[in-house]
């Protein structure tokens, strides 16, 4: 099997595995009991924070745990606006971000905040001068994805946090989701408000997930109950989901310079044989991409037929992201790159990771090629 799915979800390292199954064998007190089981699970809680925290080079206090990017996202966005809607009503995001995102904008738009969309260049990226010229009187929020979850897209996130110092009044949110391990990024230096982290994106657990919040910064809880997070995220915490977490982040990081150099000569190679098959136009960026992300169309063949005739070959592969890839329709992040719609309807997204090899690569090559010829030769 040849995994080239990674932006979708990772396979969990061995020892978060090993790492969840001890804590909720052994350590499975609440830590909010006041006995000395509740308290082993605390400190538990604290020590995995601590380790997220350091990892991110900022403060324990910062680092708010959650069920994912989706809630990340979510807190981040919903909490900034109904805190600040007496302040204004204006939130400002791209085009492309992920589902999460503009579902929120599109639901705080019923609700009465003003919205405005940035368009893209055919890179995928949008512009700070755009970003600049949209700032406004009442504008209280700007949400930019650092990478584009599609296409790889690195967005000029230090660039905004730059503009954004003449702005102390604008929160800014980052969905570092696609980003982490494998594009730095300076929460502190970018003058970031809150990040939004997804484990299982760097092979930590689903439904664990990481919300940085600088300090200084607020947000009003969308879940109330026990006060458990700070009184931002009510709810008995997932302890052994989070510690785990902590440890897939640690791995990640020490995995990453490496890891990075071999995702860059994998995705270089890809690129270039792709590029010799006749009717592939690739749509990631040839400079400021992420190392692991290589979107590309095959005219004439639909995305699904041809993820189908992979998975036949032992290759696996995505259309659009994970959570849209369903929906059987047309790429927004490439449409509003303007990619025609027939090639944005055959996309195909090949995502890595750390672990992946060149020896899989070109398997996966010589699979492309068989699959697209066998396909071609069935609809002439």
């Amino acid at each position: 099997m040849i995994y080239f799915d990674n932006s979708a979800t990772t396979k969990p390292y061995k020892e978060v595995l090993e790492s969840f199954m001890t804590v909720s064998s052994e350590y499975f007190g609440n830590p909010s009991s006041l006995h000395s089981i509740g308290g082993q699970a605390e400190r538990l809680l604290t020590q995995a924070r601590d380790q997220v925290a350091n990892l991110l080079k900022v403060r324990p206090a910062e680092i708010y745990f959650t069920s994912g990017g989706t809630e990340s996202n979510n807190m981040a966005i919903k909490g900034a606006a109904q805190l600040n809607k007496n302040k204004g009503r204006h939130i400002i995001t791209s085009s492309v971000e992920h589902a999460s995102v503009l579902a929120v904008m599109d639901q705080l738009s019923g609700e009465g905040f003003d919205i405005t969309y940035l368009p893209v260049d055919q890179n995928g990226r949008v512009s700070v001068d755009d970003i600049d010229k949209a700032i406004r009187k009442d504008t209280i929020l700007i949400s930019i994805m650092q990478v584009n979850n599609e296409v790889g897209t690195i967005q000029p996130i230090a660039e905004i946090g730059e503009l954004l110092k003449k702005h102390p009044n604008i929160l800014f949110h980052v969905d570092s989701v696609q980003a982490i391990g494998k594009v730095s990024l300076s929460l502190y230096k970018n003058r970031v408000d809150f990040c939004s982290l997804s484990a299982h994106k760097f092979h930590g657990l689903k439904g664990t997930g990481v919300l940085f919040v600088r300090e200084g910064a607020r947000l009003a809880p969308l879940l109330s109950g026990g006060n458990q997070e700070r009184r931002l995220r009510s709810g008995t915490e997932n302890v052994a989901g989070f510690v785990a977490l902590a440890k897939a982040l640690r791995i990640t990081m020490g995995k990453s310079e490496l890891g990075i150099t071999n995702m860059k000569k994998i995705q270089s190679m890809l690129r270039k044989e792709l590029n010799e098959i006749e009717g592939v136009n690739i749509h990631t960026p040839l400079e400021g991409a992420a190392p692991n992300i290589l979107n590309f169309s095959l005219e004439g063949i639909k995305s699904e037929v041809f993820i189908h005739a992979l998975e036949q070959e032992g290759v696996f592969v995505s259309t659009t992201s994970a959570c849209s890839s369903k929906k059987k329709s047309p790429s927004k992040t490439l449409l509003a790159m303007g990619i025609a719609e027939k090639l944005a309807d055959s996309s195909i997204r090949i995502s890595l990771t750390f672990d992946n090899t060149e020896q899989e690569a070109r398997a996966a090559i010589t699979a492309i090629k068989k699959c697209a010829n066998q396909l071609r030769k069935v609809m002439k």
